[in-house]
């Protein structure tokens, strides 16, 4: 199967599926990730080394194909919301993506929320052109610190319904690859400390009844 995470910024597709990542190339899936803000330049304790922090991250986690835009930081919704489905369109094109996995709708982060957006409008491709295959799976993925931040009331917020087990040695490779990205994890009890992430594969594990998880939201298609 072809696997297409399409997240906001370096250091996301760790920081939410890192081990989910890890365990679908192992089992011989293709997996892409595609990057709308590369240079991430708003960010707080920016990395200088950025580009070579996500390179060694994706070598961790296995991931080959990297697709990068350069849409602006925590300034996504100042582009036109038909440039970022277009963008998100032709990697679901030149991949040949088969499941599309991103941002929940309702992160606190905006940037989170534009890609949301346009990776929605972007799965009905096929509906455009014929010769485009539907997808047979949308989902949505649980980041850290920005999820459960969703303070709208008046919004659906994260239901998890879709869990992938990925066990002590996923959580590790998960680890070492947001360590990857230099000023990420923080000091406990910050939701991106490695204690929290632990804690959090650990309760999603139970949820699910399995060791250590990572939660999502399958919003259609089934396995």
């Amino acid at each position: 199967m072809n696997y297409l995470f399409v997240v906001a910024h370096p250091d996301d597709e760790s920081d939410a599926a890192g081990g989910t990542i890890s365990k679908l190339i192992k089992e011989g899936n293709n997996v892409a990730v595609a990057i709308m803000v590369s240079k991430a330049a708003a960010r707080r304790n920016l990395s200088a080394t950025l580009s070579e922090d996500e390179r060694e991250a994706m070598e961790i986690l296995g991931v080959k194909k990297i697709y990068h835009a350069d849409f602006p930081n925590i300034k996504m919704n100042t582009v036109p919301h038909l440039e970022l489905v277009q963008y998100i369109e032709s990697c679901i094109e030149d991949f040949g993506a088969e499941i599309i996995i991103t941002h929940h709708p309702t992160d606190m982060n905006n940037d989170h929320v534009m890609t949301s957006y346009a990776a929605q409008t972007a799965c009905r491709l096929f509906q455009r052109k014929p010769d485009i295959p539907r997808l047979k799976k949308f989902m949505y993925m649980e980041t850290p610190s920005s999820t459960e931040w969703a303070l709208d009331t008046s919004s659906r917020r994260f239901m998890p319904n879709f869990y992938v087990e990925i066990g002590r040695e996923g959580l590790v490779i998960k680890m070492k690859a947001l360590k990857a990205y230099k000023g990420v994890i923080r000091p406990y009890p910050h939701p991106r400390s490695e204690k929290a992430y632990e804690g959090l594969a650990a309760y999603r594990g139970c949820q699910a009844g399995c060791n250590y998880a990572e939660a999502f939201e399958l919003v259609f298609g089934a396995d």
